[in-house]
């Protein structure tokens, strides 16, 4: 793609990588056979290749402009595009810029609607534990107020016994060969905080020693996907300085949304520090693949058939495709047949409430996919997929960590 854009953002690091990112595209289009919003609306400005040149006219004209911002606003962040190109442009970095000049732009034209400003603003409590835990209760308390679909979201997760056990606090002196460093993150230990310490029990009968930081703070990745980048560094450069030298061999996030960040710090902070910390992270997929695990039953039932829902942050960003599939089936279970797994199934971080009505239009139909072969239970990677699911399917979803005994 030929660019012309103006000497001042080429002076800038943004400006130089999105032309790079920008000349890397040749106008193929195979983006939007895959793209989930171009999907949904047939619109080419709601797939890739038209959110590119939205962006490359902001950078050559030096404004934002309302047009963009409505369909970058309705970009997922998937990268499902990412696989499908094969120029091997980094839409999900030059999206990043885009939403940076667009949130940096003291006069948008015109603004953002209320619901959606308070909705953006009341986001920001999730990256604080202790607060998005009330909130969660509040919301659990008044649920029967509450439409159906959000009803469902907020209560309890999961269709197994929860555990109270939780691995140790740095500080202590694990006697295992593998320290690992399990992060809790935000919404994860308020929402499906059992996830994290079942993983904890399945690490510890294999060797490993994990242990939980109470110094973490939220990885970035939600101020990040809304062009808040100062904010997200802030973030990210705390946990480099402050978890970085617990000297743990591997770092674990059970939310691939959370994994996906972190294993990018490195990138997104660009100094040796930050890529130390980055190349410890490791998704559990990745740290419990070839080890052996038991069938757990639920309400004293075993179960047979799984329909694997990959996230997205799992197969587009982190691009680990295989190893859950491998781990499950060596159990035991039977995986069945799910059309379309590469499209996102609509939760996408906030965006199932920023964007309801695309969000729900692929909630409905990835809950019809997961369902044609009747599986028993759904199993995911991510917190956010597992409630967004939770909310479409009458069967249990749960994280894949809750069927291995």
């Amino acid at each position: 793609m030929r660019t012309q854009l103006a000497a001042a953002v080429l002076a800038t690091e943004d400006g130089r990588r999105a032309d790079e990112i920008l000349r890397a595209c040749v106008h193929c289009g195979f983006c939007n056979a895959t793209c989930p919003t171009y999907q949904v609306r047939g619109d080419e400005l709601d797939g890739p290749r038209g959110r590119i040149y939205l962006i490359k006219g902001m950078l050559e004209s030096g404004a934002a402009n309302a047009v963009a911002r409505t369909h970058l606003d309705r970009c997922l962040t998937c990268r499902a595009c990412e696989t499908t190109c094969p120029s091997g442009v980094r839409f999900g970095e030059l999206a990043e810029i885009g939403r940076g000049m667009l949130e940096s732009d003291t006069s948008p034209d015109p603004p953002r609607n209320p619901r959606d400003r308070l909705v953006r603003l009341l986001l920001r409590v999730v990256r604080r534990p202790r607060w998005f835990r009330l909130l969660v209760a509040i919301g659990r308390a008044c649920a029967w107020m509450l439409p159906r679909r959000q009803r469902r979201m907020v209560r309890p997760g999961g269709g197994l016994r929860r555990t109270r056990k939780r691995p140790g606090h740095a500080g202590r002196s694990p006697s295992a060969f593998r320290r690992v460093l399990l992060l809790q993150g935000c919404a994860q230990q308020v929402l499906t905080n059992e996830v994290n310490a079942h993983l904890a029990t399945l690490l510890e009968a294999r060797g490993f020693a994990p242990f939980v930081a109470a110094a973490e703070r939220c990885c970035g990745g939600l101020d990040l996907h809304y062009g808040r980048a100062a904010d997200a560094k802030a973030a990210m450069r705390h946990n480099v300085e402050q978890l970085g030298a617990l000297d743990a061999d591997i770092v674990i996030s059970t939310a691939s949304g959370c994994g996906v960040t972190l294993k990018d710090y490195g990138r997104l902070l660009g100094d040796t520090q930050a890529q130390a910390f980055a190349a410890k992270v490791r998704d559990a997929s990745e740290v419990l693949a070839g080890h052996a695990f038991n069938k757990r039953s639920i309400d004293g039932r075993e179960l047979r058939r799984i329909a694997w829902h990959p996230p997205c942050t799992l197969q587009h960003g982190q691009r680990l495709t295989g190893d859950v599939e491998r781990t499950l089936t060596k159990t035991g279970y039977e995986l069945a047949p799910v059309a379309d797994a590469h499209l996102c199934c609509g939760s996408a971080g906030a965006y199932s409430l920023l964007q309801p009505g695309i969000a729900g239009e692929l909630a409905r139909r990835k809950a019809r996919e997961l369902q044609r072969h009747r599986p028993e239970v759904v199993a995911t990677a991510n917190v956010g997929c597992q409630m967004q699911l939770a909310a479409a399917l009458d069967a249990p979803v749960l994280h894949w960590l809750e069927l291995l005994a």
